[in-house]
């Protein structure tokens, strides 16, 4: 079941938080994030005899995300491709639009701490402005 939660929670990170997992191979540290990841759910693992393993690994990956969620990523990449459609394409055609997103998740994180971004506020509309602003700023900046 760990193998399974590891490979569920490495595809997990690669599909919504880009920029973590390329810090973690930029420091050679992506097996020792999900292994320790993995150490948080031990209690769970041991009750796979007395639920289907489906129910465990569901709730084990609830526990291994919830500070991975809402995603940065999807957050950034959906006022990308909303606000700046131009852009996007532009970044989608050439190959860099992971890279540029990563970047602007870099260049917007002190908006991002100031809020405390959660599931709770990410639907907020002074977050939103704020952060439109920022990538406007950066791809201002980056031309």
């Amino acid at each position: 079941m760990q193998k399974i939660l590891i490979k569920k929670l490495h595809d997990y990170i690669r599909e919504n938080n880009p920029d973590i997992l390329v810090q973690l191979e930029e420091e050679k540290k992506v097996t020792e994030y999900l292994s320790d990841k993995i150490k948080l759910v031990d209690g769970l693992l041991q009750e796979t005899g007395k639920q289907p393993a489906y129910i465990i690994e569901e709730a084990c990956m609830d526990i291994l995300t919830e500070d991975l969620r809402p995603s940065k990523y999807h957050y950034i990449y959906g006022i990308l491709e909303e606000e700046f459609e131009a852009t996007y394409r532009r970044l989608q055609n050439s190959g860099t639009l992971q890279f540029e997103v990563i970047n602007l998740i870099k260049y917007s994180q002190p908006l991002f701490d100031a809020v405390g971004f959660t599931l709770e506020n990410e639907d907020n509309r002074e977050l939103k402005y704020s952060v439109t602003g920022a990538i406007a700023e950066y791809l201002e900046s980056n031309k």
